[in-house]
């Protein structure tokens, strides 16, 4: 199976949707041995599972 690569729209999208529904300000891996980890409640990854489905739609409506 290919591998889909996301536009840089698309990832511009998840950064936004990460940052302004789970507050995060980057979605970078962490170098070395930091493990990056941080808690969030189910109902802040609802929305945002939410906003990148429903971006993932108006992408797809626009795309014709």
């Amino acid at each position: 199976m290919a591998m889909v690569e996301l536009s840089m729209a698309a990832h511009a999208a998840i950064a936004d949707i990460a940052n302004r529904v789970l507050n995060l300000e980057t979605l970078d891996c962490p170098a070395g041995d930091a493990l990056g980890l941080c808690e969030m409640s189910i109902c802040q990854l609802r929305a945002a599972l939410e906003a990148a489905y429903l971006a993932g739609m108006v992408d797809h409506h626009r795309r014709g």
